[in-house]
């Protein structure tokens, strides 16, 4: 039997996962509003893959409108969480599972975590609480997207590159749930793969992300020319030797390099980061969840993180 699954930010990623679902059978929702949920109940849904552009009628509308759900897919930016939380309560029955896949470290990170940061709240990723409040502690999954698409108007999105999407529970379990969300998602044409290391992909990507998000801000550059200055490599790998010991402190480690992992950056092409689409659009930037949550972790760890505040601070004053 086919569950039914709330997608909470009908953007390029909510478009491709809704897409996804509605091709496996799944009875899918977006929550919407203005142009984009005008688009939605007019001309419906229309997500470009391989060359084909394929056309769904997902149902849209407010959070009270939708009602609860099965699972309730998080895709929004993750700055965005703290105020909009309280209000998908309606989502939410007493059986939801809720999967996050916001960028950054989400707010269940800590949740049983174990060591000195275990229950942690961090107060740059859930200033308010409103996230631990409203979505349920032991019915919620991770996940880490590894793949691009772009919103080419409201309601229509092309999947530029799809590697991969990994899932997992953060107690590293495979449960029912986890697999069962893993089989739709395949079966939508997503790479999808369950992991027990859902913590560890979280950070891994952060890692990446950290330091060439602001800084490509910053610099208003896109990664080629930004990572072709020996210097601000050179930075990058400072902000990411600062995380690194972090995560020697927490049972983090990545078997990789800074410079390896800059590398990997650099193959990938010359493209504008989140970040630097964020600011040429005027929108707030995604700090928090990304550099701020490291800056505050190694402060709580007594670890210097010069490199890393410093940054932080400078691009706190270029964001809207």
């Amino acid at each position: 039997m086919s569950s039914s699954v709330a997608i909470v930010g009908a953007g390029a990623i909510g478009a491709w996962l809704a897409d996804a679902f509605d091709r496996a059978g799944w009875p899918v929702s977006m929550l919407a509003r203005g142009a984009t949920l005008d688009a939605l109940r007019g001309r419906g849904l229309r997500v470009a893959r391989a060359g084909e552009t394929r056309v769904s009628r997902p149902r849209s509308g407010t959070a009270q409108e939708l009602g609860a759900h099965d699972f309730v897919f998080l895709t929004v930016k993750a700055h965005i969480l703290p105020q909009l939380a309280p209000t998908l309560a309606p989502l939410i029955g007493p059986s939801t599972v809720v999967v996050s896949g916001t960028n950054g470290i989400p707010w269940w990170f800590f949740q049983d975590f174990g060591g000195e940061l275990n229950d942690l709240r961090l107060e740059s990723v859930d200033p308010n609480g409103s996230q631990e409040q409203t979505f349920p502690r032991q019915r919620t999954l991770g996940s880490v997207v590894h793949a691009s698409a772009r919103v080419l108007e409201p309601a229509q999105v092309e999947v530029v590159a799809a590697d991969r999407l990994l899932l997992g529970e953060p107690d590293g379990e495979i449960s029912t749930r986890l697999e069962s969300v893993v089989a739709a998602l395949c079966t939508g044409g997503i790479s999808a793969e369950a992991t027990r290391r859902i913590r560890h992909e979280v950070w891994a990507k952060l890692w990446g992300n950290m330091n060439i998000n602001p800084l490509s801000a910053l610099t208003r550059s896109r990664t080629a020319a930004m990572l072709g200055s020996a210097e601000v490599r050179e930075l990058c790998a400072y902000m990411m030797r600062e995380m690194q010991q972090c995560a020697e402190r927490l049972d983090l480690q990545i078997d990789m390099t800074p410079e390896q992992r800059i590398g990997i950056a650099l193959r990938l092409g010359n493209f504008s980061t989140s970040m630097l689409a964020d600011l040429e659009a005027g929108r707030p930037l995604e700090l928090g969840p990304q550099l701020g949550a490291i800056v505050e972790i190694a402060r709580l760890l007594g670890i210097p993180a010069p490199f890393s505040r410093s940054i932080l601070g400078l691009t706190r004053l270029i964001s809207p």
